[in-house]
């Protein structure tokens, strides 16, 4: 978090336009593409339309492409970000970028998209004035512009005695949820091995454990208390909800 900056200001649009314009290089929030990818792959097919909401500066999008995804919208409300990415990917047709405000998608028909990945876009509105009703008015768009069985990935900090609520009061999902080690407990988790002297098999051994247990579900029950009996307390994970709709 900058210097001068609250959890509050994450829910104003002013905040990402002056962010932005001091910006110079990619940002990725939570995770990045490569983090990701063994869920992206398991839940959202190459063809597939996708939406990207709250998209920033992230190379995410570009690393989808670069992998196989036929066509990524992006969308986010600064108008500042949203011109430079369209400079920056103006020679990849793939990839769109539109200045859009999540809670108004109007401009999208319902139904228009396969998926929808959000990392910390939700998580940003939950900290500005009136964040509830903001979130679930963000929920009932998202759930509007997905098609039937189209998926909402969100990558949070929000546990499931928190988010599940929530998510389950604002729309009709079928909902699974994966966690990720952060990045930098994953980064420290090699440094530590390599110090070590580890071998170099060990070291591959132990990042396939991470990514075998990313892409299977944590049992949920109705109020999330299972993840906690399973993970412990305020453990060091990303929360990713697999939310599907009908």
């Amino acid at each position: 978090m900058r210097l001068g900056t609250t959890m509050q200001d994450y829910g104003e649009p002013s905040y990402w336009d002056e962010r932005y314009s001091n910006e110079s290089g990619p940002f990725d929030w939570y995770q990045n593409f490569n983090a990701l990818a063994p869920l992206l792959h398991l839940y959202i097919p190459f063809h597939h339309q996708v939406l990207v909401v709250g998209c920033g500066n992230s190379d995410f999008s570009e690393g989808m492409v670069n992998d196989g995804y036929r066509e990524v919208v992006n969308i986010d409300i600064s108008s500042v970000v949203i011109e430079a990415m369209q400079r920056k990917y103006s020679d990849r047709p793939q990839l769109k970028y539109i200045r859009m405000d999540v809670l108004d998608m109007g401009a999208f028909q319902t139904g228009s998209f396969d998926a929808v990945v959000d990392k910390g876009t939700l998580d940003a509105l939950m900290c500005g004035n009136n964040s509830k009703q903001l979130a679930a008015k963000m929920l009932k768009e998202i759930e509007r512009v997905l098609k039937n069985k189209g998926v909402y990935m969100l990558i949070t900090y929000g546990a499931p005695n928190y988010r599940l609520r929530l998510l389950r009061d604002s729309c009709s999902w079928t909902i699974k949820l994966h966690v990720i080690v952060e990045e930098l407990e994953v980064l420290l988790l090699i440094w530590m091995m390599l110090a070590m002297h580890a071998e170099k098999f060990v070291l591959e051994e132990k990042t396939e454990r991470l990514t075998w247990e990313l892409t299977n579900p944590v049992p949920l029950d109705d109020e999330g208390s299972s993840v906690e009996a399973i993970l412990g307390k305020n453990p060091d994970v990303h929360y990713i909800y697999i939310c599907i709709k009908g």
